[in-house]
């Protein structure tokens, strides 16, 4: 509980006021996961999946869609439907949840750290065009915290390199470049509904391909293996990665509420904006071209020193925040001593999430901006 805060073992806190984030499920869920439990299908057939992946393939813009057990999972199927494998190299940003990287071990490719954009704190292209070697054989780019990545640059350097390109949108539901929505610029992409992301299903993910033929290949690698034409017989190495009917029933009715929770998480980040001016932290700024989906309201203090002080103040006010992403180069498994990625290393030393579900409203980022002014003006 005090893994942050060492020094607070001691003291007796308050309890947890203001979540960093919680779901909402006051739509059809009920409704939808009692149909489930009346028709019986509570596994992995039944209506509520082919509902979920065709009214999200429509919200996203994508031809088609494949729901799946969790993000990660999602992760590992797009690689592994892509063909990744022992020597090949995946470059995938530092300033990054661990999960992309990680997948990229799972099917015994390398992975290789690019650095961030000191701005946007996405991944930098020019980093990701200094880092390809003749083992190079993808990218993958984190739309991190709602922002999007310059897709048209890196769309251009996979295309010139002749690289695949993924695109990790876990963070990034409502995430648009123009009026087109991430996950439809690359080769594949993945997407999360973990209890703190923008609809949930409690644990799931989803994977869009552009290819009928890649698409079909995943689909296949997600349900075993299994043959078109011969039931109960498994032509290739495949996986358990299916979504149940249950979650794909909550799936739909938190998707038929995302425009409305996006707009709210749009008011709580303007709110955030105003009610922090004039203080020494930095708001996560919309990039000129795009829609930020804020599935995390984001700030960076003037200096690394401020940072944690700053959280123990909230957390004493019961207001709870997490840290930035540790840069994953950084880590005891992932730790080869590749140089070059300062910047993530500094944005994730200044880097807070404030609580950011939109059911908190602007009262209660009033309370947190509160508790924020006056942790630096007393």
């Amino acid at each position: 509980m005090y893994a942050h805060f060492p020094d607070l073992h001691r003291i007796m806190l308050p309890p947890l006021r203001i979540p960093i984030y919680q779901p909402e499920l006051g739509g059809n869920e009920k409704a939808y996961v009692n149909q489930c439990l009346d028709s019986t299908w509570i596994s992995s057939k039944g209506e509520f999946i082919e509902k979920f992946q065709s009214g999200f393939a429509r919200y996203v813009g994508a031809p088609q869609a494949i729901a799946v057990s969790n993000g990660t999972v999602a992760l590992h199927l797009a690689l592994a439907a892509l063909g990744l494998g022992p020597g090949d190299e995946v470059i995938v940003p530092s300033l990054t949840y661990v999960a992309p990287v990680n997948a990229i071990r799972y099917v015994g490719a390398t992975p290789v750290f690019a650095e961030a954009d000191p701005t946007t704190w996405q991944v930098s292209p020019d980093d990701v065009a200094a880092r390809i070697t003749p083992r190079t054989k993808a990218i993958i780019a984190v739309h991190l915290y709602g922002q999007a990545c310059d897709m048209a640059a890196l769309a251009d350097l996979a295309r010139a390199r002749g690289l695949r390109l993924i695109e990790d949108c876990a963070e990034a539901l409502g995430t648009r470049i123009g009026d087109r929505h991430v996950g439809t610029f690359g080769d594949i992409a993945t997407f999360s509904f973990f209890g703190n992301k923008t609809i949930t299903t409690g644990e799931g993910g989803m994977v869009v391909a552009r290819e009928v033929t890649l698409h079909r290949l995943a689909l296949k690698l997600r349900g075993q293996g299994l043959a078109d034409d011969r039931e109960y017989w498994h032509d290739v190495v495949g996986f358990n990665f299916r979504m149940t009917n249950i979650c794909a029933a909550i799936g739909l009715a938190q998707l038929e509420r995302a425009d409305d929770f996006l707009a709210r998480k749009r008011r709580l980040a303007d709110a955030y904006v105003r009610g922090l001016a004039g203080l020494p932290v930095r708001t996560h700024a919309e990039s000129p071209g795009t829609t930020h989906s804020f599935w995390m309201c984001s700030v960076l203090t003037d200096d690394p020193a401020q940072r944690d002080p700053l959280r123990k103040t909230l957390r004493a006010a019961g207001i709870e925040t997490r840290p930035v992403f540790h840069p994953v180069h950084t880590m005891p498994m992932y730790a080869r001593g590749q140089t070059g990625l300062d910047v993530s290393v500094a944005l994730a030393a200044r880097g807070i999430n404030l609580p950011s579900w939109p059911g908190l409203g602007e009262e209660g980022v009033r309370e947190v901006c509160d508790v924020v002014r006056g942790h630096f003006l007393r």
